[in-house]
């Protein structure tokens, strides 16, 4: 099970991580204080799970830049009777560089022979993602289950990853949303153009740990929608990649929604409430489903018209400061009642 608010059911029900791949790489800012690459240096060292993924370095515990692929990992969501939300790599990136298209497709294949779960994958490496897209848009779904069966060879679980594969099913996968980090502006400004343009039943951006404001309106202006996407009967996964929104709805045009939060734990910056508020009016006025996670260890609050000034985990609540007993700020019921928002996208 996991705690993560956003992978929680509509139910209320826990949700699960799954990490099918392990290691990472810092790639921008929002990765200098990441919880996973401390974790995984507790797990490092010869015989452990994390063995040769983190180092020491100038900035302390830090990323080696290997990744490598779970075989023995990769049937766990086979194993799940309960319906659940699944956080795909929580301790890793399924599109980091040092994976192989084949390693990414074995991924896919799992995910594709679990209908019965919601597969959520975030990744920072929305490039890599697009082309990965591409690729597979050349290939059969028949490529994705042999990946995954290839990937489990030697194995126990290969016998049950083969009885799951199927003759038929829809492009995108109906229950696979794609999502994206932006931390701040220019993240925003280079990644959000990929998701729009990769096929997903639900796209999403996950702007935490927010650490700038973002304006999400202004992403879509120089984006040129294509057909839009569609889910059909099999016969391949050609003609989809690259596919968007035709219609010209407001703002935040093919999104479907928006994870927002502040960041926590050791080196936590502030967190402007102003920035969550200004998120959370561009989606209510896009008709885009938005979910407020936490105000971080570090919340900033100030009344309208002075300056902002870092509270140390407290909050500006009618001209007085609420010091907060949730050190994650993770607890809606101490925040402004306009910052407790938490929904789920339609799907």
């Amino acid at each position: 099970m996991t705690s993560i608010e956003w992978t929680r059911g509509d139910d209320g029900s826990e949700g699960k991580t799954w990490n099918p791949t392990r290691g990472c790489s810092r790639v921008s800012p929002g990765c200098d204080n990441c919880y996973a690459m401390r974790v995984a240096h507790r797990f490092s060292g010869p015989g452990k799970p994390y063995d040769g993924l983190t180092r020491i370095g100038k900035r302390g515990v830090d990323w080696s830049g290997r990744v490598r692929l779970v075989p023995e990992m990769l049937d766990v969501p086979l194993r799940w009777r309960k319906p659940r939300r699944v956080f795909v790599n929580s301790m890793s990136d399924l599109f980091h560089e040092s994976l192989s298209n084949e390693e990414i497709a074995a991924v896919f294949g799992v995910m594709a022979a679990c209908p019965q779960h919601t597969f959520q994958v975030l990744t920072k490496r929305a490039k890599r993602m697009r082309e990965w897209f591409e690729t597979a848009g050349t290939q059969t779904l028949s490529w994705l289950w042999q990946s995954a069966v290839n990937a489990c060879d030697g194995h126990a679980q290969r016998e049950s990853m083969t009885d799951r594969l199927r003759t038929g099913t829809t492009w995108p996968l109906p229950n696979v949303w794609i999502g994206v980090s932006a931390e701040n502006q220019a993240t925003a400004d280079e990644r959000i153009p990929h998701l729009l343009a990769t096929p997903a039943a639900v796209r999403f951006v996950s702007c935490e740990p927010l650490i700038g404001p973002v304006d999400l309106t202004r992403i879509v202006e120089s984006f040129h929608p294509g057909p839009p996407p569609s889910s059909v009967e099999f016969d391949g996964l050609r003609g989809f990649c690259g596919a968007t929104p035709a219609e010209d709805t407001p703002a935040v045009r093919g999104l479907q929604w928006v994870i927002v939060g502040g960041e926590s734990g050791p080196g936590a910056r502030p967190y402007d409430l102003a920035w969550p508020r200004d998120i959370i009016r561009q989606c209510r006025e896009s008709g885009v489903a938005v979910f407020h996670k936490q105000v971080g260890a570090q919340p900033v609050d100030h009344e309208p018209g002075t300056d902002p000034e870092p509270l140390r985990s407290a909050i500006l609540r009618a001209g007085r400061l609420v010091r907060l007993a949730d050190r994650k700020g993770g607890d809606p019921s101490e925040w402004p009642e306009d910052l407790r928002v938490r929904e789920f996208p339609a799907t």
